[in-house]
């Protein structure tokens, strides 16, 4: 036999002998930034979403943002007033002032020593004498009854000192009327100082009621956010179905309602602003008619950037809270069987 047998080394390179193939699925596995890209497109794509879905019903969509505004607005708008009445009455004397009346007998260079002394204690900043006459006159010139009190023989008005306190302690000003009123110069003693507290009293109780009314509305928002995005997931209920049937997560589910409900915050909350603007606008030229009938240059403060943020910036977070609690609750009631 001439034929010659092949050693096995060169069979097995040989193109004609082919290597066996592997088959079935193949595993791939992502990477950290091509999940990271992911996670934010569709985040991207949901805000875009919830924009289109809010221009798509403007009238839904616009009556429940412009409920948030007013829920939104009432307390804004009582917040920005104590402001400006705060503002307004800075502007008066409010330094502790006590009003000595003196007797009518008392002599006048008595009244100058005691009133030097008064200026040596230290726990007094000034002191002004006002005597009967002088005190006739302003009198006579705040009153407009000049002509009927002319005719009166005597001036039945007494001299008073204006003793200004060097502090606002309520303790010393006590303890410096006491010394007043024992004097024996004295008639009786007025601490002016009085109404400043009790205006103080009442705009602290009013910035409470204030606060007290911004979180009755803002659970006001609340409800009606949680309200809204549960009607939003039961028009989607079929979706959603469809979405957990080939894998969605709960996270992948919720996330089109919380920009749904943050969408709603945010416009409720820019309209709020410019609800208050316009308030502003409409009462900014009756109270500066008022002011300068009294000879001040007060004018309203209107809601600024300061405010626009706030509102915008807190509504929005209402918007996604309340989107999250209805989300919360409704969302894992729905499963495929």
């Amino acid at each position: 036999m001439n034929q010659r047998i092949k050693p096995a080394s060169r069979l097995s390179n040989s193109p004609a002998v082919e290597r066996p193939r592997t088959t079935g699925a193949v595993t791939a596995r992502t990477s950290g930034g091509d999940r990271l890209r992911s996670w934010l497109g569709h985040h991207r794509e949901m805000w875009r979403e919830c924009w289109v879905r809010f221009f798509a019903s403007p009238m839904s969509s616009g009556m429940t943002a412009l409920v948030i505004a007013i829920a939104l607005a009432l307390p804004a708008a009582l917040q920005l007033g104590l402001t400006n009445f705060q503002r307004a009455v800075a502007g008066w004397d409010g330094q502790p002032q006590i009003s000595v009346f003196l007797q009518k007998r008392a002599k006048e260079a008595v009244v100058a020593d005691w009133a030097e002394d008064l200026r040596a204690d230290p726990l007094v900043a000034a002191v002004t004498y006002i005597s009967p006459e002088q005190a006739l006159a302003e009198f006579q010139q705040a009153s407009g009854l000049g002509d009927a009190l002319a005719g009166m023989e005597n001036n039945p008005l007494p001299a008073v000192l204006l003793v200004r306190s060097a502090g606002s302690d309520n303790s010393d000003l006590e303890a410096l009327a006491e010394r007043l009123r024992a004097s024996a110069l004295t008639d009786s003693v007025v601490l002016d100082m009085a109404w400043v507290q009790r205006l103080a009293q009442l705009t602290a109780l009013g910035r409470r009621m204030s606060l007290g009314l911004a979180f009755l509305l803002a659970l006001g928002v609340l409800l009606v956010v949680v309200n809204s995005i549960r009607l939003h997931i039961e028009n989607r209920r079929e979706e959603i179905l469809v979405v957990k049937l080939v894998g969605g997560t709960d996270a992948f589910v919720r996330r089109p309602f919380l920009y749904t409900g943050l969408c709603y915050g945010l416009v409720g909350g820019l309209i709020a602003w410019l609800l208050v603007s316009v308030g502003v606008w409409l009462l900014a030229g009756p109270v500066s008619g008022l002011a300068n009938l009294y000879g001040s240059g007060f004018r309203l403060d209107g809601p600024g950037v300061t405010y626009l943020f706030g509102l915008a910036g807190g509504a929005a977070l209402l918007g996604l809270t309340g989107a999250w609690l209805a989300v919360a609750r409704h969302i894992s009631a729905i499963q495929p069987r």
